[in-house]
């Protein structure tokens, strides 16, 4: 291996350790402690670890933590009325749903329904439409999360060559904005199943990232030598085994720098889903944000 592990478990860390110092300083000064909430529908398995690990989280950040489970018939409404009572609960400050929903669900309507104020989750077509026009104010949490891996690593973005793999609601579309807001001024590229040769595309990439969902797609002749890789997918390999888009060990011999997985976005999603909580807590009172 010859590139440089950009490692995003270390930076978690840091991240959440600077996160508690703030919360331990907002509680001593405003006396506020700040308030997120997960909603999960059903008894999928994934969701469950996924919002225990949030949950987890935001107790060792010191922020007030609470989930709201459902059982697997809740109706619309009935989601509805529940997500309604906690716009109006005014100990908490984020609200996320956890995606996703049982069928008979409509996610999307949901989401429409969370107060932008406490939109930690930057689902909410508001909060989206605020991104588009350049005055953010929750960036998507994964997103986010590279952004600050990106930073870290002193991986300058001005004026580079961004290649993204993926154009989700989730990764793809929202990393894309940010990239180009002033400030940040890249040239990004978003690529998807559609793209002619996608291959090509992505060795033009200074930066790429790979956000797609389909295991090992990313192959070390899809890359520009020297080039930063950044890996945002989660798959299962056929042992179990997790694996991300990006065909890790031939890449980086290629790569100046990448992120693995495990442990290179993924920690970073829920830490930012903590950073976001923490400004919403603030916002919300006038306090100035970070």
């Amino acid at each position: 291996m010859t590139a440089r592990l950009i490692d995003g478990k270390a930076l978690a860390q840091q991240v959440r350790a600077r996160i508690a110092e703030d919360v331990a300083r907002l509680r001593a000064e405003h006396g506020v402690q700040p308030g997120l909430v997960a909603v999960i529908v059903g008894e999928d398995p994934a969701s469950k670890v996924y919002v225990g690990m949030k949950h987890r989280a935001s107790e060792a950040a010191g922020l007030h933590s609470r989930q709201v489970v459902l059982p697997e018939a809740t109706s619309q409404e009935d989601l509805e009325d529940v997500v309604r009572a906690l716009n109006d609960d005014e100990a908490i400050d984020g609200i996320l749903v956890q995606l996703p929903l049982p069928d008979h669900l409509d996610a999307r309507r949901v989401q429409e329904l969370i107060a932008p104020a406490k939109d930690v989750d930057a689902l909410n077509p508001y909060t989206a439409g605020r991104l588009a026009i350049g005055d953010p104010t929750f960036l998507s949490c994964t997103p986010y999360g590279v952004l600050e891996l990106l930073e870290h690593a002193g991986v300058e973005v001005a004026g580079s060559e961004v290649v993204i793999v993926g154009r989700s609601n989730l990764v793809g579309r929202p990393l894309s904005v940010m990239l180009t807001l002033k400030g940040r001024d890249a040239t990004v590229t978003l690529a998807h199943s559609r793209t002619r040769d996608l291959a090509e595309v992505c060795r033009r990439a200074d930066v790429l990232v790979a956000a797609v969902g389909v295991r090992r797609l990313v192959t070390a002749d899809m890359v520009k030598p020297g080039a930063t890789v950044i890996d945002v997918g989660t798959n299962r390999d056929d042992d179990g085994s997790l694996v991300g888009d990006v065909d890790f060990d031939a890449v980086a011999e290629v790569a100046g720098a990448i992120t693995p997985v495990p442990g290179g976005v993924g920690p970073m999603t829920v830490t930012m889903l903590l950073q976001n909580t923490l400004e919403a807590a603030r916002s919300r009172r006038g306090l100035p944000r970070r």
